[in-house]
């Protein structure tokens, strides 16, 4: 990536950069971005759309593991990782700011293990842990990544970002382990916004990121997705409205952006996707206090 900013010339980067430019966001959460470990080409990035502060942490895609975690008797192999990947840091996830992220107070749950989640499902098979009671031992929840970034506007005070990009509900067996996880990666949020990993934010918040899961399509265990969006303490601004469409299922909704209840919400939209850029629309959401 950083040779092709340098170049100006590759179509999907140059795609990117445009949605990123007119949407005119003050934060923007971008999905499927490599991680290294300076964050040089994220920089590189912002400093192309105009904005002057930066996040991403370690991830866990491509973070690997010496078990079979995926169960298919090899090792080494993408699905061996904390999060599918083929080298550290592929697909993972950042933030754009055009105010100052406070770095300092991120909280990071990217290492939470994926049997401490409460009434955690984790997969089985023939009645025993799936793949192996070794492998749940280490196997993390997230994919990617679960963050609470506060970022510091100069009149509306201090915000919390929430965010995270969940796996696929496919690509599995009957055991249904990415879809059990990719529900669990959902249902942390109801969790952590209930106060089972510490305290919640005390101002203004806003949960957004690809779940990867349709409340009432596809592969998904869409249940975890109706608890959030029929909680209290969030409001939907797009009910109903696909993100993306994919070839076997068409149309459907798992990009979210969900301010918490006590924002006002005065425009918000799900964008005519770019296929140059992405499948998926950049959803935004204008807000006030």
């Amino acid at each position: 990536m950083l040779r092709d900013l340098s170049l100006n010339k590759e179509p999907q980067l140059l795609a990117v950069l445009a949605t990123i430019t007119e949407a005119k966001a003050d934060v923007v959460v971008l999905q499927n971005i490599d991680y290294d470990l300076q964050n040089l080409a994220l920089a590189a990035l912002a400093d192309r759309v105009d904005y002057p502060f930066h996040f991403a942490a370690p991830p866990n895609a491509g973070l690997m593991t010496p078990l079979d975690l995926d169960g298919n008797g090899q090792l080494g192999e993408a699905a061996d990782a904390q999060g599918f990947g083929r080298f550290f840091g592929q697909g993972s996830m950042a933030i754009l700011s055009r105010h100052p992220i406070l770095a300092d107070e991120v909280k990071d749950f990217s290492t939470l293990l994926w049997r401490d989640l409460p009434m955690a499902l984790l997969p089985e098979a023939d009645g025993k842990p799936f793949p192996s009671v070794e492998a749940q031992a280490i196997q993390r929840l997230s994919s990617h990544g679960h963050w609470a970034v506060p970022i510091q506007h100069p009149i509306l005070g201090r915000i919390t970002i929430l965010t995270y990009h969940a796996t696929p509900p496919v690509f599995d067996g009957p055991e249904d382990r990415n879809g059990r996880r990719n529900h669990d990666e959902t249902a942390f949020w109801t969790h952590y916004l209930d106060g089972a990993f510490g305290p919640v934010p005390s101002d203004h918040f806003i949960l957004m990121g690809d779940a990867n899961l349709d409340p009432n399509a596809g592969d998904g265990m869409g249940r975890a997705m109706t608890r959030l969006l029929t909680d209290a303490r969030l409001q939907d601004p797009l009910p109903m409205q696909p993100t993306v469409a994919f070839g076997p299922t068409g149309p459907m909704r798992v990009d979210y952006v969900l301010p918490s209840a006590d924002w006002r919400v005065t425009a918000a939209q799900v964008t005519p996707a770019n296929p140059d850029a992405s499948r998926h629309s950049l959803v935004w959401v204008d807000l006030t206090r």
